[in-house]
């Protein structure tokens, strides 16, 4: 998948004009993208779509436009596209009352390490969690972790001929899977290999 350049975002004045339409397409693409493992723990898969929308709505917000505030922004983003033989998203711990996120958030230490993938037929494969910075303490994990899922070319290949697809966590406090995922998220998951 290719990584974003400045020639493919918009200018604040025109991303102005199109969000309305761009966002709806953005947030129907995401909808295919979204796996929830329970009621609190959900993976977003990226891909260059969704990291251009961060973008274009993180230069929007910061009124960025110079090339130098530009090129920081898609180098803090371009890493979450996925490689060609891999999956990332962004793991969500997702608690709406504090004392609960801040109770389970200690309860948790260490799921970050404890996500998986499966392509069926194979073993499961482990995310890669927060490669730029950690993230958790001894005390408590973090709500928002980033995770890469490396494929062998055999479960790609299993993948494309229609394979199903699996993810899950296995922490001693949350343990949940979804076996497998729905087509659509598969498709659309699948697109991310080339």
């Amino acid at each position: 998948m290719e990584k974003l350049q400045i020639s493919d975002l918009f200018s604040l004045e025109h991303y102005h004009r199109i969000r309305p339409d761009f966002r709806s397409k953005v947030m129907a693409h995401k909808r295919d993208r979204k796996v929830s493992l329970g009621e609190y723990a959900t993976l977003y898969f990226e891909d260059t779509l969704t990291m251009q929308y961060q973008v274009q709505e993180m230069l929007r917000v910061e009124r960025i436009f110079e090339e130098e505030g530009i090129l920081e922004e898609l180098e803090t983003y371009n890493p979450l596209i996925p490689d060609g033989s891999n999956l990332k998203a962004t793991f969500m711990l997702e608690y709406a009352d504090v004392e609960q996120r801040r109770r389970e958030l200690a309860r948790l230490v260490g799921v970050e390490n404890k996500v998986w993938a499966r392509v069926a037929g194979f073993d499961k494969v482990f995310g890669i969690a927060n490669e730029d910075l950690e993230r958790s303490t001894g005390e408590k994990t973090s709500s928002v972790h980033f995770m890469r899922f490396e494929f062998t070319d055999d479960m790609i290949g299993a993948l494309r001929q229609g394979a199903g697809l699996s993810f899950g966590v296995e922490h001693e406090h949350c343990t949940e899977s979804v076996d497998p995922v729905p087509e659509t998220t598969r498709k659309s998951l699948l697109a991310d290999f080339n």
